[in-house]
């Protein structure tokens, strides 16, 4: 399963670090979000994941108000 992350539209709500903290965490710097472990690529953030983060972060996917975190298989 595969993370991916538009950063430069998030608007740091935090809403995603609420559903999966271990995943997800606020950067000091600018306020966005940052998907952990993630690498840069194309202007999206991707990391591959296990099946057992799936439930915790299509949830952050479902309540990010600007939709910037997709989940694919």
């Amino acid at each position: 399963m595969k993370i991916l992350f538009h950063r430069s539209k998030c608007i740091g709500c935090n809403y995603c670090v609420e559903q999966a903290p271990e995943r997800w965490q606020m950067s000091k710097r600018d306020g966005k979000s940052v998907l952990l472990g993630g690498k840069e690529k194309g202007g999206m953030y991707q990391v591959d994941v296990g099946e057992a983060e799936r439930e915790l972060n299509e949830r952050a996917a479902a309540v990010c108000p600007v939709d910037v975190i997709r989940i694919t298989k």
